[in-house]
């Protein structure tokens, strides 16, 4: 055991600093074997995030054959590679960073219990939250329902230092045999939307830390005002990387404190919004049918719309219903896999209230489009819009999406970037969206731009109508 190898297995933490799984294998001294496994969890990922942790995963592979290791691909049901390579390698132990979603944790608890039956050491770390969900307690002893209490629960909680990379990953003499991952062909789904989303996309651990750099030296202090302007540079745009843990919470964390004690303002609000994201996850530990049920359990008589072919839902999806700030959103989604925050509120808002649909569709199709799609941010996000969720908006709370375009994009710099109709030189961005979309969606820059399918102050009438009827 004092000889054997390590297998260190990589799920969502593609990255090799302030990675306590990483760096306990390393200090073990035995030979260090990363692996990425290919199982159902991976195959029932979204168009976008399966293509997208592909790129990460590649990445990796990179970074570690630069520091003098591999990554090896396997396919399968994970206790079943595993058992195949412990077999084939003699490992001694299994090592790997916590999962918070139910399959994930099913899956990890029952590969435990297994390896320790067979002697074989399994250990799992954390990494891809700075506050373990069950460490995170009300006074009476349960779990957080709003957002608020917990954040002043969590705000002067010391949150552990990040950690360096391994100076050494030490090899076995052998390397177990490796799939190709072009084989895998993660991006299939994808089709000709690849080439127009991968410009956007900032890969990889040392890309993730310089966008953080530069979000601290430059943004931070202007982040209060900017984070709600689309058309503004204000955000941090860490989503996509701390999806993927191609950097830790840790060190955003710490960035954000060093910010804060210097005085730049946005500072707080920063960490405010990774407490948010730690709430998510708090919530789906707690009550993992926020990813699936309402939340709150007397929507579940409510009449949303569940009925995908709906010509309003199809608008929707293609950025089609003569709501501008909607559009925009959605086209944005659509060429960048990303979306701007205010955008993924208004958007919610228009599909769950204005349309009446369930929020379920709306999750979906995030989880099919966006390359920082995360399972506990995104199942909150659209239960809070939805106001079925927990610390949600008031139901009665209907934005509006014209005078929220007036309010954060009054000179329309967002919209003209992302809507080409109707414009003699349209923004390339804009057209874009044409480039990126099924073929069979038939639409050109040269169509008229629609009218409202529900005009802003008639949906808002129509979903407060619904509410009351149903007693809310």
């Amino acid at each position: 055991m004092s000889t054997s190898p390590i297998i260190l297995w990589y799920r969502r933490d593609l990255r090799v600093s302030d990675h306590p799984a990483l760096s306990a294998a390393c200090e073990a001294g035995r030979p260090v074997i990363p692996i990425v496994i290919r199982d159902d969890t991976v195959d029932a990922l979204g168009a976008a995030p399966k293509w997208r942790w592909g790129l990460g995963v590649a990445h990796l592979a990179e970074t570690l054959g630069a520091a003098g290791s591999r990554l090896i691909l396997r396919s399968g049901t994970a206790s079943d590679v595993l058992q195949a390579l412990i077999k084939e390698t003699g490992a001694g132990a299994v090592y790997w960073s916590r999962l918070y979603d139910p399959a994930a944790v099913a899956r990890d608890t029952d590969i435990k219990a297994t390896l320790k039956e067979q002697g074989i050491e399994a250990r799992s770390f954390g990494g891809h939250l700075m506050f373990e969900p069950w460490t995170v307690e009300t006074k009476t002893g349960g779990y957080y329902k709003v957002y608020t209490p917990m954040w002043r629960a969590v705000k002067d909680r010391d949150v552990d230092a990040p950690l360096s990379a391994p100076g050494r990953i030490p090899a076995p003499d052998t390397w177990p045999k490796s799939d190709e991952l072009n084989d895998w062909a993660l991006g299939a789904a994808m089709n000709r939307g690849a080439a127009i989303v991968r410009p956007h996309v900032r890969l990889g651990e040392q890309a993730a830390q310089s966008r953080l750099g530069a979000f601290i030296a430059h943004k931070v202090a202007q982040y209060d005002e900017g984070r709600d302007l689309p058309a503004t540079d204000g955000t941090s745009g860490l989503s996509e990387n701390l999806a993927l843990g191609e950097i830790s919470p840790h060190q955003c964390w710490h960035a954000g404190m060093r910010a804060r004690h210097e005085g730049k303002r946005g500072a707080e609000t920063f960490l405010k919004e990774l407490v948010w994201r730690e709430f998510a996850y708090h919530l789906m530990h707690h009550t993992p049918r926020i990813l699936d049920q309402n939340w709150k359990e007397d929507w579940d008589a409510f009449p949303w719309n569940e009925d995908e072919r709906k010509a309003e839902v199809k608008a929707w999806k293609q950025g089609r219903t003569g709501i501008r700030f909607v559009d925009a959103s959605l086209r944005e989604m659509y060429v960048t896999g990303r979306m701007h925050n205010r955008g993924r509120m208004i958007v919610a808002s228009y599909l769950t209230k204005h349309l009446l649909c369930h929020w379920k569709i709306g999750q979906a199709w995030f989880e099919d489009c966006l390359i920082d799609w995360d399972p506990a941010s995104n199942a909150m996000g659209w239960q809070w819009s939805a106001g079925s969720g927990p610390d949600a908006t008031p139901y009665f709370r209907v934005f509006n999406p014209v005078t929220q375009l007036d309010k954060f994009d009054k000179n329309r710099d967002y919209v003209n970037r992302w809507i080409a109709e109707g414009r003699s030189n349209p923004h390339k961005d804009a057209l874009s969206y044409f480039d990126a979309m099924p073929r069979r969606w038939n639409m050109s820059p040269d169509d008229t731009y629609p009218d409202p399918i529900v005009p802003a102050d008639e949906g808002r009438k129509r979903a407060l109508g619904a509410y009351e009827n149903r007693g809310f």
